[in-house]
């Protein structure tokens, strides 16, 4: 639950008012919640953790702890794959070997996952050790943020902008500059995909 909490980028406040919003009288303060989260207590009304399920978009499984498939094991659901690490921070090496995999809902626009290296992108809520999905595509708005490839063999995570043949990646961390490239840098630029939401690794 504190893990769907944060993916979604809720405070505990946040999580009630949603919840009893929908589903009225469903979670009544903090405490409960923080217990919850912290497996010191579990619902007493198996309704209660229905509503939490389904206020989340999961199983009753997942939400229970009881499985990790958190969509079903029916066909509404597709495996992708962790294709490796990418850094948010000073580029690193693309690794293209399988991590691993995960699952999502069969129509979520995703191709392939990464592992986040590196703490340029925490403006954006991307934490080293975090997972981004990815959608695969040669191009992105600016402003939007990109996997990007550098001559072939280094990648990084940031927002992209190109304006009059000048590219920016921009860090989302003030204590990191920018990575801004021009045709006299000769560098080869090629956008690996967009981001479309992140797994937050657990804290």
């Amino acid at each position: 639950m504190k893990l769907l909490r944060e993916e979604n980028g809720m405070s505990m406040d946040k999580l009630i008012d949603g919840v009893n919003s929908r589903f009225p009288g469903t979670l009544s303060d903090k405490s409960i919640v923080s217990r919850y989260e912290s497996n010191e207590s579990t619902p007493k009304k198996i309704t209660t953790a229905e509503t939490i399920a389904e206020f989340f978009g999961v199983t009753l499984s997942y939400i229970m702890g009881r499985s990790d498939n958190r969509y079903g094991d029916d066909e509404k659901c597709k495996e992708i794959p962790i294709l490796g690490t990418i850094a948010a921070g000073i580029p690193i090496a693309s690794q293209e070997d399988k991590l691993g995999s995960e699952l999502v809902p069969i129509n979520e626009n995703v191709e392939f996952c990464l592992k986040v290296r590196g703490s340029s992108m925490i403006g954006a809520r991307i934490f080293d050790g975090d997972t981004v999905f990815i959608h695969q595509q040669e191009e992105v708005e600016n402003g939007e943020i990109a996997a990007v490839q550098i001559d072939g063999e280094e990648a990084t995570l940031k927002r992209f902008y190109k304006d009059s043949g000048k590219v920016t990646l921009h860090s989302e961390n003030p204590t990191i500059p920018d990575m801004i490239y021009t045709a006299k840098d000769k560098k080869i630029l090629r956008i690996l995909g967009k981001v479309k939401y992140v797994k937050f690794e657990a804290r």
